[in-house]
């Protein structure tokens, strides 16, 4: 029968319709059925990640994404995750929350990346979490070990990685309260949740009144000396650095020129020897060489020692930075950046072949906790945790590296809870260095 003109147009109307239901049908964010995701095709997974290229953060901060990116070359180069190719696109920021939120909308708008792996800093990152949890895309694995990260009721789609900065303080301030009782204890912080939430486990653990100084400075700035100079007033025996590395180094130098050498204590975040020791060099414009200033200094770590060259997480990635980061010095921060990626691909293969965006998500939540690894503490997932690892080892900076020592130990952010010894033992990497669901 023929039709008529206006039974065509209905008749290709509803054809229209029929496609765009079937489309829309197509694009689940479920874990099963078929992959449907920006950054995702048949061959290739992209990531976005905001990092310090340039700026007061970049002094070894800038190694970490390609280390990561290094890493990701290396399981590409074994078959990838269920045949696709990761691929990691990060953009400078340079430490400046601004800039920030302008790289990671032309990731999401622009590179269309399937989420945001390892954005790097607390006062940057706190910047877009509300922006990529509105639009519910994945940020996995912050670089930062700020608690505001760990939060799976009111940011379901962010992962922190490093135990966080609270964590991390009670555990340090525990060793201040058992190793140095008595004594007059002064706080160096970054004025942001970073510095304030390792402040807090300090204060958790150590006695109100042997905490004479709490000094905090604000990122960007040039100078520590008012800082040190009170903190020297207030007669501090310890000094507890919450510090980036480039502020590390100002506050030592600060501390030689003021004649003051209490018992430091640093953040994790902030004492990478080698790179604490080449920007006392730098700064110092030569007069500072290696690392004197900071010889003997506690701290803790959740990752084995760079210098434990027998242990075989250490010898993978040695393996993979020979191969694909060679141009950087072996230190720290490309073991961080290398251990985040390898729980990022830890992550994809819970997730599945059909990868979508919430089953990302859904994986993270229902396996994180039972994954192992580089870590030397399990980690803390959940569908309500997203805070990462649950603990740290005491070090000490020995002959300029860091030496661990006592055993993990493993806590929570909340006041009081307590710290206790971590008796598992490290499994070694799969035998390719790749991990598999």
């Amino acid at each position: 029968m023929r039709q008529t003109r206006t039974q065509a147009l209905a008749a290709a109307a509803l054809v229209v319709t029929a496609l765009a239901i079937a489309a829309c049908g197509s694009s689940s964010s479920s874990g099963g059925g078929s992959t449907s995701a920006p950054g995702v095709t048949s061959t290739s997974i992209t990531f976005g990640s905001h990092q310090p290229l340039t700026g007061p953060a970049a002094p070894g901060y800038s190694e970490i994404a390609p280390a990561s990116q290094a890493f990701f070359n290396y399981v590409n180069a074994h078959g990838g995750v269920f045949g696709r190719k990761i691929q990691l696109v990060y953009k400078d920021d340079a430490y400046n929350p601004t800039n920030t939120v302008n790289v990671v909308h032309q990731l999401v708008l622009q590179n269309k990346v399937f989420g945001i792996f390892e954005g790097l800093g607390t006062p940057t990152h706190t910047k877009v979490v509300g922006y990529l949890n509105a639009e519910k895309i994945p940020d996995i694995f912050v670089a930062s070990g700020c608690p505001c990260w760990d939060n799976g009721t009111s940011q379901p789609y962010t992962f922190g990685w490093q135990p966080n900065y609270t964590i991390e303080g009670k555990i340090l301030g525990q060793y201040i309260k058992q190793h140095f009782a008595g004594k007059k204890v002064g706080v160096l912080y970054q004025d942001d949740d970073f510095g304030q939430g390792g402040l807090a486990g300090i204060q958790d653990e150590v006695p109100a009144s042997d905490i004479v100084a709490k000094e905090p400075y604000q990122p960007g700035v040039t100078t520590l000396a008012p800082q040190i100079t009170a903190i020297k007033a207030a007669k501090a025996d310890v000094l507890v650095d919450f510090t980036v590395p480039i502020y590390t180094a100002i506050g030592q130098l600060t501390s030689f020129t003021l004649k003051y050498s209490p018992q430091l204590v640093v953040s994790n975040v902030g004492i990478d020897p080698t790179t604490v020791a080449g920007l006392l060099k730098t700064i110092s414009k030569g007069k500072a060489s290696g690392t004197a200033l900071i010889e003997g200094a506690i701290s803790d770590g959740y990752l084995p020692s760079t210098a434990d060259t027998s242990n075989p997480w250490i010898q993978l990635f040695m393996k993979v930075h020979a191969q694909y980061d060679s141009s950087a010095p072996f230190d720290g921060n490309v073991e961080y950046g290398m251990a985040n990626a390898y729980t990022l691909v830890q992550a994809l293969e819970a997730a599945g072949k059909n990868l979508t965006r919430q089953g990302l998500i859904s994986a993270i939540n229902a396996n994180g906790s039972k994954w192992t690894g580089p870590g030397l503490v399990p980690f803390r997932y959940s569908s309500t945790v997203h805070g990462g690892y649950g603990g740290a080892e005491m070090g000490k900076i020995q002959g300029g590296k860091v030496v661990l020592f006592g055993g993990p130990l493993t806590t929570d952010p909340t006041a009081g809870s307590a710290i206790t010894p971590f008796t598992g033992t490290q499994p070694a990497p799969p035998a390719s260095g790749v991990p598999t669901s």
